[in-house]
This record gives C-alpha cells, structure tokens and sequence, in this order.
C-alpha cells in the first residue's frame, strides 16, 4: 500500500505541475529568449561578415604619402590607388569631393597612427578607409619580408601544443579534465535556482487550501514528503531538457554564425573518482537542500513568509565563489576548509575542489557522508512539521513545539 501511495503522489505531483501553463510559459521563456538572441546574432555576424567583405571589395579613389618607406607602389597600384604629391593637396581633393580618400602614413606605422581621410558615406561604410589603409600596410609588410614562414611569425600565427605532468609523471588532463565534473556543479546551481521556489512551495500549497488534515488521514506523511521530492528531482530533469535544448541547437547548426568554439571530446579527460564524486555530492546536495526547503514550507503559513528564509538559503549557495580564487589556488585555507564543511555551502565548495583535484579522497567521503545524513534528518524532521504543521493555518509552527525533548517523550510514554 505504501508503494501504490508513493507512486500514486509521484505520479500526481508531476502529472500536476507539467499540466500547470504557467509551468511551461516560466520553462520555455528563457529558451525563447535564448533563441532569439541566437537568431538575433546570427542575422548580426551575417550582416557585419557581408558588410566588412563588402569593404574590402569596394574600389573608391584614394592617394597616399608614405614616410615609413613600407608601402610597396605596386601593391597600391594594384588597389587603385596613387601616390599623392603632398598631404594638404590631398585633403584638399578629399574635402572637394574629388578624391574619395587620402591615407598618411607615419614613419613608424608599429607606435604612430596612421591618418586616413575620407568622404562620408555613412558611419559604417566610412570603415572601408581604415580597411583598406590597414590591409595595405599588412600585405606591404609582407611582401618586404619575402618568406611566407617570417610573416606567420611575424604576425604570431604560430601552433603551440603544451604538455605538462602531474606528481606521478603522468600526463595532465589541463582544461579538458576539469570540465567534465564541473558539469555537476552546472546542473545542480539549475536545479537549485529553477526547482527552488517549487520546493518552497510543495507543501505551502496544501497548508493554504486547508486540505492538509484531509490528506493525512488517507496518506503516510513521509510517503508525501518523499514522493515530492522524487517529482521535484523529475520535474528538474524536464526543465533542463528543455534549457539545454536551444543551447544543442544553436551549437550544432549556428556554431559558425555564433562564432562558438568546436568541441573536441577528445580532449576531455574523464575521471571516473571525480564523475562518482561529483554525483554523489550533487544528489546529497539536493537531497539536503530539498528536505530543508521543504521544512521550511512545513514551518511557515504562507509562501511569502516563506520567502525571506529562501533567500538566505538561495544566498548561501553563492557564497563560496566570493572565494572562489583561493578555493583553487589554497584550498587548505582555513576559509575554504569552513566553506568545504559547513553543510549548506559543502556542496558548492566541494564541487568546486573536485573539480580542480583539490577534494582529497577523505575529504570527499567525508562530506559526502555529511551531505546524505543530514538530508535524511532534515527529511525526517520536515515530515514531523508537516504532520504538526497541518493544523496550524495562521502562524508559524514552534520548533519546540513540533520536536519535542526526550524527557518530553518519555513522561508522554510513561
């Protein structure tokens, strides 16, 4: 019976919130906007490729002076270009309309700048001047160095491959070994940030209809609380799907657009410690969280009491990354060791330390251990609220009240 129970609210508390509108209009807002922003880049770096390829081709009648001695004459004359008798004369031409554009090079075009004058035509087409300037003085400097090999070291186009060994002459992972169980510390900030409110507010919703009392006598209160839970974690994994969708999309079919990075799996480098790790802490992390959240809506009427104790958890998460420089370069440090073992910024901090190998193998077990048997007593204290917390409507539920003392419970046996 108390598995029919269990599936019977886990079934009903996510069938409840996935049928709610305002659930899919908060879900799909942010990927919609995160769409469109794509879209609205995509249309942007098109337009700016075209407009600055445009440039380059555009032909327009210009002169030059060259006090460097750097611009080859073939090169400008190739462009369409000439080479002006003075300076002023050129200006001259340009203010008459005349002569499209002037360019003055400096003799150390390297530290002086290099002026050009032009005939507006626009405040992005008036870019064409300096393009063509600049792309001028690169291909003369190349031609005067002669070797293609000496302008790629020039211009500092050179391939480097960096390796680097750990304390046991292996090779080390770098960048590519830390991504992979920061990954956990990505997803459990979404959980937190998107499932918080609901979490909140699980057991809120039935102390404000007054139905709580009518619920209990047909349910196991931990039945309900740990079927919440469970479709708090499953509603989670649906929000996340649907947030990584756009993110799949736009890297598969606009990564060029988007200018984005390729990623090479194959420079990832997968920890099989650090994976175990990083999701034990992630599901003992939420378990905490969760059953403490969920104790809190127990405690208060209603959610907007309920609000003030949600921003100090929902700050607490936050609070190691304002040490998040020692926390990789001392992580021994006394403040990152309070950080690593005060439970409600454990996860947080040890996510962090796993991340960059720093989450000694003790260490890890240890707040591992923390994490799960502390959420298990905050999960057995919210159900004892919860049951107390059903017949007060109007005020807060007294902790001492609700929890009562051995010598309490033992003149109560007697």
């Amino acid at each position: 019976m108390a598995r029919y129970n269990l599936g019977t609210v886990i079934s009903f508390e996510v069938t409840r919130t996935l049928t709610k509108r305002r659930f899919w209009i908060a879900t799909l807002i942010v990927p919609v906007i995160i769409g469109i922003v794509v879209a609205l880049i995509v249309v942007a770096n098109s337009s700016t490729d075209s407009t600055v390829q445009s440039q380059k081709d555009q032909k327009f009648t210009f002169s030059y002076t060259d006090a460097s001695g750097v611009i080859d004459p073939a090169i400008v004359k190739a462009a369409g270009g000439t080479k002006a008798s003075s300076g002023s004369a050129a200006i001259a031409a340009v203010k008459r309309g005349s002569l499209d554009a002037y360019f003055a090079y400096p003799a150390n075009p390297a530290k002086e700048q290099t002026r050009v004058y032009g005939v507006d035509t626009g405040i992005f087409d008036n870019g064409k001047y300096s393009s063509v300037a600049t792309q001028l003085l690169t291909s003369s400097a190349e031609a005067k160095v002669g070797d293609a090999r000496l302008s790629t070291l020039v211009r500092g186009d050179v391939p480097v491959t960096a390796v680097a060994y750990d304390g046991s002459g292996n090779v080390a992972g770098g960048i590519g070994s830390v991504i992979p169980p920061l990954l956990f510390l990505a997803i459990f900030y979404v959980v937190i940030l998107l499932l918080g409110n609901q979490m909140l507010t699980s057991t809120l919703e039935e102390k404000e209809n007054r139905v709580t009392e009518m619920i209990l006598t047909t349910l196991n209160p931990t039945t309900l609380i740990v079927g919440k839970v469970v479709s708090l974690f499953i509603v989670g994994i649906v929000q996340m799907l649907v947030f990584a969708l756009p993110v799949v999309v736009g890297y598969l079919f606009f990564r060029t657009s988007l200018n984005l990075p390729e990623l090479d799996l194959a420079n990832l480098h997968v920890d099989p410690w650090q994976m175990i790790v990083g999701a034990l802490l992630l599901i003992g992390g939420f378990t905490l969280f969760t059953g403490t959240l969920v104790a809190v809506g127990a405690i208060m009427p209603t959610a907007k009491e309920a609000g003030q104790i949600f921003g100090v958890m929902m700050a607490l998460i936050f609070v190691p990354f304002y040490a998040v420089t020692l926390i990789v370069s001392d992580p021994h440090s006394l403040i990152v060791q309070v950080f690593t073992w005060f439970p409600y910024s454990a996860p947080v901090t040890a996510l962090l330390r796993n991340g960059f190998s720093s989450l000694s193998p003790g260490e890890a077990i240890g707040v591992i251990v923390e994490q799960f048997v502390l959420g298990f007593v905050v999960l057995r204290v919210a159900v004892r609220l919860f049951r107390f917390g059903s017949i007060e409507y109007s005020k807060k539920v007294s902790l001492s009240a609700a929890l009562p003392s051995r010598r309490r419970e033992a003149s109560r046996a007697a």
